[in-house]
Order: structure tokens, then sequence, then C-alpha cells
């Protein structure tokens, strides 16, 4: 079965030309010029990736990309950005609302397919993996209902803490560093910005911490661990 793709941009060139390009390369696509359409149409379309302009008629792209994260049917699909922000600030913001990647205009067709290849192997890895339930003192992972619990209540994380976390939980008592959960949880590789590790540990910290009780460690000048 081909692994759909909607595309959500409100250029048809850029529509146009990445429609082309992902069927040549076996992808079945649909899109939308509309962000409200781009919304619903992916509730309908079922797509296993996203690419999502951030400048939109009518609703941006960061407003759809919260409403596809706040959304039971649609809070695990990969997201990747496509926008002409190329601040630091933007990226950031992007990666911390859930997008999975960002990828700026003008982009090449090599690079845009390399990220989506990237994207969707981590998703269908993790997809593949045996479920289990991981767990430190009070707190708990259930792999299984994709659920963090802290003293049976329920914490809501966004999927990319969530992966911080199971990653750090998986490796009780190793150092992890930032280059290192960088390209297992965003696959940046080369491309890869390790503050964006920062700022998602620190939110991390503010949801499971917010009692005193200490979690993640920091090694200083190379990365993190669970202990």
């Amino acid at each position: 079965m081909k692994e759909k793709i909607l595309v959500i941009d409100d250029e048809m060139h850029i529509v146009e030309l990445l429609k082309f390009n992902l069927e040549v390369n076996g992808y079945k696509v649909d899109y939308s010029q509309d962000g409200f359409e781009g919304y619903h149409k992916a509730k309908e379309f079922k797509p296993n990736l996203i690419l999502l302009d951030w400048m939109l008629p009518n609703i941006s792209g960061m407003e759809v990309l919260k409403k596809i994260r706040n959304d039971q049917e649609l809070n695990e699909t990969p997201v990747i950005m496509l926008t002409a922000k190329n601040m630091e600030r933007d990226k950031v913001k992007g990666l911390e609302e859930g997008a999975d990647d960002y990828i700026t205009k003008p982009f090449g067709i090599k690079e845009l397919l390399a990220r989506i290849n990237s994207v969707l192997r981590r998703y269908n890895i993790t997809a593949n993996k045996v479920e289990d339930v991981l767990s430190v003192n009070d707190l708990k992972m259930d792999l299984i209902k994709h659920e963090v619990t802290k003293k049976d209540q329920k914490i809501d994380l966004t999927i990319k803490e969530f992966d911080l976390l199971k990653l750090l939980l998986q490796n009780r008592g190793k150092v992890l560093s930032r280059n290192f959960l960088l390209d297992k949880v965003w696959g940046y590789e080369y491309f890869g910005e390790t503050r964006t590790v920062d700022v998602h540990i620190r939110y991390l910290r503010k949801k499971i911490e917010n009692d005193g009780e200490k979690y993640i460690e920091t090694i200083r000048g190379i990365g993190y661990k669970i202990n």
C-alpha cells in the first residue's frame, strides 16, 4: 500500500511541484490550499505524513498544527513544516508546537524527500516496537496507551517530550548526548541544532518534576540521563 502524504500550502505552483515529485517517488498525494480545509481533509484522507505551510490564508499553519496535535485521530501523524521563515526562533517555535521537522523555502526536492523518508522511518520503527511499560519511582510510561502518569495522575506531553522521556527511560543510568537525542528524536543528523533538545528537556522537567522530585540529570557539556 502506498504511503499517503497531505500537502497543505496555498501556493499552487509549490503544490504541483510537490505532488508530481512525491507521486513519482511512489507516494499517494492529496492537497489543500486552505488551513481549515486541510485540517478536515486530514481527518478524511488519514495521511501517513503532512507537509504544512506556515503562512496560510484564514488560519496559520501553526494554528493548524495545534489543532492536529490536539486531535485524537491525528495527533500521532508526523508533520513537516514548509515555510519561508528561517529565523532560529521560528524553527524552535515550530518544533515546540510538535512539528517533526522544518524545512525553509526555497528547498531542494532531494533534501525534502530525504527528510520525509527519515521521519516516516522513525515513525514506522516506533510503531513496530514491542509495547511495554517504563517506570522510575512514581513516574510511569505506558507505551501501549501512549500515556505518562505520575502518582496515577496523567501528564500531558507533546510527541517530542514523550519520545525524549521514552529514550531516557529506556536507557536509565546511561548518559545520552544532545546529538544522540537530536538524531533519534528529530532525525536531523548533521543539520540539527542541539539547543532544540535543551528547550524540550526544560519543558519536560516542568511537567514531570513539578513537585520538586528530580528525574532528569544534566551532565554538563554532554547531555542528560535518568538514574
